[in-house]
């Protein structure tokens, strides 16, 4: 009978020791310390990027024209969750986003800090020292949990905005031209769900018109989330669940990068097409379908590039590099040698328990 740790040992190139510095985090795949670190690190590159790019913006804004004509990103999405924004949509109160860049930028530091103390200083492996946080990715158990702790973030993330919307100044609403606090959102399920399966509005969930249908399903996903996350720490993968992962670190890579992928693509039609989360004060015009051999979106006036036309666009190509990436190491992680072209003799396919 095939053990677990057999069954995990599918990836090609498994010597770190032989993998060349640019191959970046996977020299790190058997010292959980050391990822942890690489991985506070990249947090805290990230949150510097959105402080500092919101400074960047915020420099560069100028409230008498346009907020789509400037080339920003990140301000129309502070715009469009109520910040500072009045009547007809205009920028009344600058104040917030430098508070809210300078928080970014702040926070970050301490991320990088964190990501420098786990990656030189910190315990090479967390398994001894810190039991509790450390893993083995053949762990099906501890991977799970891992899992659980995510989905419940992410459930604990949409509750935020939620929270911004009932409780704290509200969202923009372009259908009033203002800001509004969204007071009764829409909780039933056949209107949230039937946007998921084609039954209310056109464009799929991008359908979705009204803010409280908006609310409502960030009510809904992030119960779902949470639940989906406690239901996975309490619990222990079912035995028939074990043969149809491959229970490895790039296999978790891949699975990540193809949800990813997903994600980014919705995200190219939401930010193409709705008006509603993404208003037309601050994103410009909803771009339209242009019919040719592939049918794609593109804005309605060719010599006007906005900003919902740079984020549909950064949206899809990122999504379509995630799926490269995502089929990649699916496929390693099943034994595929790209080098020579052919499954590894050394792959061990999983098997029942």
């Amino acid at each position: 009978m095939t053990t677990l740790s057999q069954r995990s040992t599918l990836s090609v190139e498994q010597d770190a020791t032989e993998v060349p510095w640019w191959a970046g985090n996977f020299r790190l795949t058997n010292l959980s310390g050391k990822l942890l670190g690489a991985h506070v690190a990249h947090s805290g590159l990230i949150v510097l990027w959105a402080g500092a790019m919101t400074l960047f913006e915020l420099n560069h804004f100028n409230p008498a024209r346009p907020m789509y004509e400037q080339g920003l990103i990140l301000l129309p999405h502070l715009a469009s969750q109520g910040w500072g924004v009045g009547a007809g949509g205009a920028v009344v109160d600058t104040y917030p986003y430098f508070v809210i860049g300078a928080l970014h930028v702040i926070s970050s530091a301490f991320l990088g800090l964190g990501g420098i103390f786990h990656s030189l200083k910190g315990p090479e492996t967390l398994e001894k020292k810190v039991p509790a946080f450390g893993y083995d990715w053949a762990d099906t158990n501890k991977m799970t949990n891992i899992l659980g702790i995510h989905l419940v973030l992410l459930g604990l993330g949409a509750f935020l905005l939620v929270a911004k919307a009932m409780y704290f100044g509200g969202l923009y609403d372009p259908a009033v031209e203002n800001v509004r606090v969204i007071s009764n959102p829409t909780l039933n399920p056949a209107t949230i769900f039937g946007y998921l399966f084609g039954a209310v509005g056109k464009f799929w969930l991008a359908g979705v018109d009204n803010l409280e249908d908006v609310v409502g399903g960030h009510i809904w996903i992030a119960a779902i989330c949470i639940a989906g996350g406690i239901f996975h720490i309490v619990t222990k993968p079912f035995s028939w669940t074990h043969p149809l992962f491959v229970w490895s670190g790039e296999a978790y890579l891949s699975y990540s990068l193809g949800a990813l992928a997903l994600m980014g693509f919705i995200a190219t039609l939401f930010v193409s097409v709705n008006t509603t989360v993404y208003p037309e004060v601050f994103y410009g015009p909803a771009l339209v379908i242009r019919q040719g051999i592939v049918p794609y979106f593109s804005s309605p006036d060719p010599d006007l590039v906005t900003a919902r036309t740079w984020l549909a666009n950064t949206h899809f190509w990122l999504a379509f590099f995630f799926l490269q990436g995502h089929i990649w190491h699916a496929l390693r992680s099943r034994g595929l040698d790209f080098r020579k072209g052919r499954i590894s003799p050394d792959a061990v396919l999983p098997q029942p328990q």
